[in-house]
């Protein structure tokens, strides 16, 4: 796919070979011409610098979800038992919102849902633009203004009585958090292809002196080393940030009072984003514009053409399909897993803030000690990112057994304390490598160039997935009136899907269809600019 100038890298070169390394059709079947061109191909003026990458590390480190993710749905919630506490007296925990009486568990998750949706609409709109010209760091930019004014927006809701504002401040939060999360991690396969290790793969491809699948596996193991590094270092990260909020949470006095405690809340949600908006600017000024693609029409009509093709031909992109639906079950899986479990949690340490930061403390560093322990391991065994995905869904899978056993019994499954404390460990240690590998799984899926469109509609049917499992989730608490009982539907869902990544997708097959993809694209959008020639 040619640049917006030429000359100029992209952030990612086609997976084709241009020229004279084109693939060959021939009665053999695809073959390669005696003289290939690398995959990537490089302009010095946009080589990844040391810097550069730090800086990506830096906006991850900001951006890591205590604020918008961790303590704002906290404090939303917290909110709603202290309004339904005042309605209702002590024990009750039903509220009268979106028409009907619910409980606080089911208003949870139907936020979750309402939330996930409206996200879905932004991705396909920002999502068939993203992939042209220059202009895709301002999407971040903007993307992050929002999320830090709603952050600060925090500081003027901390009282019972403003539960409903609390519930829009959440909804519009996980919003900009997973919009600003998605646009910064689709930067990363450009970040990898453009290092000056990749250059000189790609010259050694050229020479003849590695093969096709030796350059691909080097292309593999560079975007995992991005991915996988940058989660370890935001995870180092944000236990410094935690310990200055313990000591921030000591000066409010959150446990002198109920008041204090709410007021606690706010005030690390607004800390937390100083924090994000001060990391970020780094990267807003070292990312290198790298041109995207060349739209080849008005650059409207260009997004609208872009989405309808990647929506048409997918089903041409057989493994990318076979690993969206996977993506799409075991991600509606864990995405309610984790909220059925934060509720549970916060209701069992009883909204303590301080207590809530030391759970989080814990469950960092375990997540910094099991990104660190899965890479050490990929690298040294030289495993693949699916293999190293494989082991994450085995994790998911024991964590709803866990606990769809406190189904039957409350001596186990998440109804505990000490459980509490366990599960963070364990969720650190073997769930949360699932955000940085299942994104890597989805580069490996996507053809050169269309970065931020899939990552775009990856992430569509990751919020859909998520918008489906919490609205089931929330229906079958009403039914039972037992906040445990999803975790049937969540066991059985996370079994089928890691069964069906297991054996549907297959990488090697995904690069072929990738190359072939990218051939019809480009035949396609010549036979479109030649018609408008005509008709001109």
């Amino acid at each position: 796919m040619a640049a917006a100038n030429p000359g100029l890298a992209q952030v990612a070169a086609p997976a084709v070979d241009p020229a004279k390394g084109m693939v060959e059709d021939t009665k053999d079947g695809l073959v390669e011409e005696e003289h290939p061109v690398a995959p990537d191909q490089f302009d010095e003026k946009y080589e990844t610098t040391k810097w550069e990458i730090w800086a990506y590390y830096a906006y991850y480190i900001g951006n890591n979800g205590l604020t918008l993710f961790n303590f704002a749905p906290t404090a939303a919630q917290n909110l709603l038992y202290q309004q339904a506490e005042a309605v209702g007296g002590a024990d009750n925990e039903i509220l009268h919102f979106a028409g009907q009486n619910r409980t606080i568990n089911s208003i949870v998750l139907l936020c979750n849902g309402i939330s996930f949706a409206i996200q879905i609409v932004i991705f396909l709109i920002l999502g068939s633009y993203a992939d042209f010209g220059t202009f895709r760091p301002n999407i971040l930019i903007g993307l992050s203004l929002v999320a830090w004014g709603i952050g600060f927006g925090w500081l003027g809701v901390h009282k019972a009585d403003q539960w409903q504002t609390g519930l829009g401040l959440y909804i519009v939060g996980l919003i900009a958090y997973q919009l600003c999360l998605t646009y910064w991690t689709a930067a990363f396969p450009g970040l990898a292809r453009n290092t000056p290790l990749l250059r000189e793969k790609a010259k050694q491809f050229e020479d003849g002196t590695i093969t096709r699948d030796e350059y691909d596996f080097a292309d593999s193991m560079k975007r995992n080393e991005l991915s996988n590094v940058a989660f370890y270092v935001q995870s180092v990260g944000e236990i410094f940030i935690l310990a200055v909020i313990v000591g921030v949470m000591f000066g409010v006095h959150v446990n002198a009072s109920t008041a204090n405690n709410n007021w606690g809340l706010s005030v690390l949600i607004a800390f937390a984003s100083g924090v994000w908006i001060l990391l970020a600017i780094p990267w807003f000024i070292m990312e290198k514009r790298r041109p995207g693609q060349d739209p080849g029409m008005n650059i409207v009509i260009a997004g609208f053409w872009q989405l309808w093709r990647a929506l048409t031909q997918i089903w041409q992109l057989k493994q990318s399909l076979f690993y969206l639906i996977g993506y799409f079950l075991l991600g509606d899986s864990l995405n309610t897993t984790v909220t059925v479990i934060g509720t549970l949690q916060n209701s069992i340490v009883a909204y303590n803030t301080l207590e809530l930061t030391y759970l989080l403390l814990v469950g960092i560093a375990a997540q910094a000690v099991g990104i660190w322990s899965f890479w050490t391991i990929q690298k040294r065994y030289g495993l693949s990112t699916k293999t190293m995905f494989n082991a994450v869904a085995v994790g998911i899978i024991l964590l709803d057994g866990w606990g769809m056993i406190g189904i039957w019994t409350h001596r186990f499954g998440f109804h505990h304390v000490w459980e509490v404390w366990v599960y963070q460990v364990f969720y650190g240690l073997f769930v949360c490598p699932w955000y940085s590998y299942s994104q890597t799984m989805i580069s490996e899926v996507t053809p050169r160039g269309k970065e931020f469109l899939f990552f775009s509609l990856f992430s569509i049917i990751g919020k859909t997935s998520s918008f489906i499992g919490p609205l089931v989730s929330s229906a079958i608490i009403d039914d039972t009136g037992n906040n445990s009982t999803p975790f049937y539907f969540l066991f059985a869902l996370s079994l089928v899907s890691f069964l069906f990544l297991l054996f549907f997708v297959d990488i090697k097959k995904s690069r072929v269809e990738q190359m072939e993809f990218l051939e019809r694209e480009k035949a396609a959008k010549a036979k479109r600019v030649a018609g408008s020639e005509v008709s001109a």
